[in-house]
């Protein structure tokens, strides 16, 4: 394969991604985090994501970094923002594609540059690193509004709708069909 060379007249911006995967018990809404292993913010807890590849899309890169710093294949996910702020993260100028995604709660193994990965309920979250609190504060209204308002056959594993078929969560846009408790625990986090 023949090496490029990038170099442009003005300065640019690196491009990530990062995935909010969130799991549900059926008791309580968890999140899953990544101990980070190398600086910045080494030992801090982040979302797992990392630097985009030359030949991946925004998707491809988030699936490929959630597999390899947890060893996690994610069904369905949904970009939810760009987070552009110029000093997110003291490396250089970051611009991260944020997706989200809700899956059965399994077992998780830090990889590649995370130290650890576990899940956390949602009411006893660490410190996060760069500008993860507010990524995760937007992702819970994200999915609260998912919920809430839209059909939601394609977020759900069969397992957390126990049984239902995605024939019967598409009727009525999914609302009679959703987790109750799941949406109350939503609920009471958002408020």
């Amino acid at each position: 394969m023949e090496e490029k060379m990038y170099s442009y007249k003005y300065p640019h911006p690196a491009v990530t991604t990062d995935c909010v995967i969130f799991g549900f018990d059926g008791a309580k809404l968890k999140v899953l985090l990544i101990e980070r292993g190398n600086e910045p913010y080494k030992g801090l807890w982040a979302f797992p994501g990392g630097f985009l590849n030359m030949d991946e899309s925004a998707e491809q890169g988030a699936r490929r970094e959630l597999m390899e710093e947890t060893g996690m294949v994610a069904g369905y996910m949904e970009q939810f923002h760009a987070f552009t702020d110029p000093d997110r993260d003291p490396r250089e100028r970051v611009i991260t594609i944020a997706y989200y995604a809700l899956c059965n709660i399994q077992e998780v193994k830090g990889g590649d540059d995370a130290a650890k990965a576990q899940w956390f309920s949602i009411d006893e979250i660490p410190q996060l690193a760069f500008d993860h609190d507010c990524m995760l504060h937007l992702a819970l209204s994200a999915l609260r509004e998912r919920l809430h308002f839209r059909p939601i056959s394609q977020l759900l594993p069969r397992e957390i709708h126990k049984g239902r078929t995605a024939t019967a969560l598409r009727g009525n846009n999914g609302r009679k069909a959703r987790q109750p408790q799941l949406c109350q625990e939503i609920d009471l986090i958002q408020k």
